[in-house]
């Protein structure tokens, strides 16, 4: 088997043990990317199989639009008084729990909804987990449309190489949001949380793809099966 396909079953293993968390009656924040689809689609067959009977919140227009096309009755967040459980993948993640997201474009909507869940879970494969975030992913950056070339400057005079993230077309990637992201990357190794608070900062910057303290619960698909593991730090019951 090639390992390629290694990687594909294991992320299809560890979407369907996040799937599988998901109880009738529940409020589902769903992600955005690859990871994500795998653990719809398993939902999906959750709700023709068993008869699981859930609402969701999406991260997405293209979230959204698998999901109906699933059966699966959606909401907006602000709908819903709370989200019970959120489910996504991540570009990395380092042993404090850490993530770098966004490679999907949808960083904005999928922090302000992880934000607002009960529980945080996020599935990837073992090659997902890092000692240190940004040496192999970017730190995506979502911004203003509106001068969004000077803000690239602004991110560049803190020390980043800042990418702006286009189409195959050569256009800007626009999220649903109607913004840009930009694609950051540092040769010093700087602390998230600091680094994230800095970005923050800059004017024109949105949120960024550093997610901190924001998973509950890690699950890892393996070789030979899953691997999950609680976050010592999280407060969720």
């Amino acid at each position: 088997m090639s390992s390629s396909q290694q990687t594909i079953n294991a992320k299809q293993r560890a979407a369907l043990a996040a799937a599988s968390l998901v109880r009738s009656g529940m409020i589902v924040g769903l992600g955005t990317g690859t990871t994500a689809t795998l653990i719809i689609r398993a939902l999906g067959d959750r709700i023709a199989d068993d008869g699981l009977k859930f609402l969701a919140v999406p991260t997405s227009a293209e979230t959204a639009e698998l999901a109906s096309s699933l059966s699966i009755p959606l909401r907006e967040l602000d709908d819903v008084d709370t989200v019970d459980i959120n489910l996504d993948g991540a570009d990395e993640i380092d042993f404090e729990f850490r993530m770098i997201k966004g490679r999907g474009g949808a960083l904005l909507r999928e922090k302000i909804i992880v934000t607002a869940a009960k529980w945080r879970v996020t599935v990837i494969t073992e090659d997902k987990r890092v000692t240190k975030l940004g040496l192999n992913a970017p730190i995506p950056v979502e911004v203003s449309p509106v001068g969004s070339r000077h803000t690239r400057r602004r991110l560049e005079a803190l020390g980043a190489s800042a990418i702006l993230r286009v189409r195959s077309d050569g256009e800007p990637v626009i999220t649903d949001g109607g913004n840009r992201i930009i694609d950051c990357r540092f040769q010093e190794d700087l602390e998230p949380n600091s680094l994230n608070a800095t970005l923050k900062q800059v004017v024109g910057v949105f949120e960024t793809g550093l997610f901190l303290g924001l998973c509950d619960l890690l699950i890892v698909g393996t070789g030979d099966g899953i691997e999950q593991l609680e976050n010592p730090s999280s407060e969720w019951k």
